[in-house]
This record gives structure tokens, sequence and C-alpha cells, in this order.
């Protein structure tokens, strides 16, 4: 990676950890320690009462003597790894405005991969097409920071079908030893993903990020189309000149993704779009922000 791209990404990354104040109450973005508010766990200061925090954390002595509420931090021993599901098959090279589901998922990887490295949190990854191309468990370091920002870059995008998705999430389960953040970032172009999906949200917080284009619900009006799938190499002429043909084929996107999201909510997971014409920096800070305020 050029020197220039990796300070324009590290001043992104830095935007996007201004912005995520936290993950959830037990998660804060600045060092990714864990915070709880109880017993049997190591004591480590007090803080300025805010809403939403827990009640019975507040400590009624401090409170007393400054005259406003302050509640009890509590400091578990333990890092929250993060750790990367980045698809790389055949389906995430398509894009069609300037950009491929690939190319945002890169971006999106790189950028976490540096929110990592500032906040002094281990990362890890695994990338997969129609086989397992790299696995590293979760490590801290400027190394591999380095070793994954160079897997992002420097591969050769595959030509052949299929994807390895199931594969990923369950030597993903095997791979970490610790409670971890997983971001899977895909077009979730497979079946059969659920069963190892839900075995990784009961032992680990998973965001899915569905990696999505415009074209996927918005059809251009411009006859008779020829579309190729990538993966099976079919090919299909659709009449989208037909208005009819062009809002069932929203109508069938729209139904994909809610069962999708239903889906990944059921089996343990938060569902998050990323459209290949979005701000990754956004999207993620947007939902950091609504875990924050609930």
């Amino acid at each position: 990676m050029k020197e220039q791209d990796y300070t324009q990404l590290s001043r992104r990354a830095r935007r996007l950890q201004l912005a995520a104040r936290s993950l959830v109450k037990s998660l804060r973005i600045g060092n990714f320690h864990s915070m709880y508010y109880g017993q049997g766990i190591e004591f480590s200061g007090v803080r300025e009462y805010l809403r939403g925090d827990d009640v019975r954390a507040i400590d009624w002595n401090v409170t007393a003597r400054l005259g406003k509420p302050y509640v009890k931090l509590f400091a578990e021993d333990r890092e929250l790894n993060i750790f990367l599901v980045i698809d790389r098959s055949l389906s995430m090279n398509t894009g069609s405005h300037g950009k491929t589901r690939l190319e945002a998922a890169i971006e999106t990887g790189e950028l976490l991969t540096l929110v990592a490295e500032q906040s002094s949190s281990p990362v890890g990854a695994v990338f997969f097409s129609n086989r397992i191309e790299f696995a590293l468990s979760p490590k801290g370091g400027k190394n591999t920071v380095q070793l994954l920002l160079s897997q992002f870059e420097n591969y050769e995008p595959t030509k052949k079908s299929g994807s390895h998705l199931v594969n990923a999430l369950t030597g993903t389960g095997k791979l970490l030893r610790k409670r971890s953040l997983i971001f899977i970032i895909s077009d979730f172009r497979v079946g059969e993903w659920k069963k190892p999906f839900s075995y990784l949200a009961q032992r680990h917080d998973v965001i899915a990020l569905r990696v999505s284009d415009p074209i996927d619900a918005e059809l251009p009006d411009t006859g008779s189309l020829p579309f190729t799938d990538t993966e099976t190499g079919k090919r299909c002429i659709f009449p989208t000149s037909s208005s009819l043909f062009r809002r069932e084929w929203r109508e069938a996107e729209e139904a994909r993704v809610e069962k999708w999201k239903e889906d990944c909510v059921r089996y343990g997971g938060v569902p998050l779009i990323l459209s290949t014409t979005d701000d990754p920096v956004l999207v993620l800070s947007r939902y950091f922000a609504s875990r924050e305020r609930r």
C-alpha cells in the first residue's frame, strides 16, 4: 500500500474511531477493553453518570461528595479481539457504479484493521473465495496490521466459481479462543450459512455486513438486457423496459434482504447493509452511534 493511501485510510479510520463512542456498554472503542458493572471484577475508577447507565452502578459516596451522580467502573482482565471474514468470491467482482462489491469490502476491511491498530486491539482475519485463501488468528502489533493490509491489496482475483463462506465461518469458530468482535463482509450469495453463523454468534459478537449494489433492486430502463450469473455462467435476457418486471425485480430483492435480516437476528447476529455507493465510515458510524444511544 502506498504511503499516501495508508495516510488517507488512517485519517478515515480516526474519523470512524471518533464517531464510534462505544459498541455497547461493555465495549469502548478507545482501547477495546470490556467494561462491566458488577462484583468480582477489578475496580478501575469512576466517571460521571450518563443517561442509560445502570443505576445500580452509582457510587453514592462520590455522588454525595461531588454533588452529582457518578458510576463505578470495573475492568475485566481480557482483551476483545477483532476478526474479519472477507468474501473474495467471484460474485463479489460485480458492481454497477464504478466500484465492485469486493472493492467496497476491501475498503471496509482496511478501515477496521486500522481502527484495531489505533485501539491497540488484536486483529485477525480469514479471506475466502472458492477456497480458504488466508487465515490469521488475532494478534497485536504493527507487523500484523501490515500483513493484513498487504492481503487486502495484493491478491489475484479468483476466476473460479463457488463460495466457501460456510467453511470460513466454521474455521473462524475453531480459530478464535477468546470472545471476539467479528465482522462478516460478504454478499451472502450462498446457502447453508446459518448453522455456523449461529455457532459464532453464541460465543462472539457478530456483525454481518451484506455488500449490495443499486442494480440488485433497481434495473435501468434499457430494453432487453443480457445478464450473466458470475457463479454459474447462466445467461438470461431481462425485459427491463417493462415497469412490471422492474417492480417485481425490486420487490423480490427487498424480500430477500428482509429475510436475510430476519435470519441474522434470529441466529444472534447484527445485520447491516453496505452498498457499493456507500461510505463505509458513515455506515459503521451510524451503527455505532445507534448502539450507543440504546
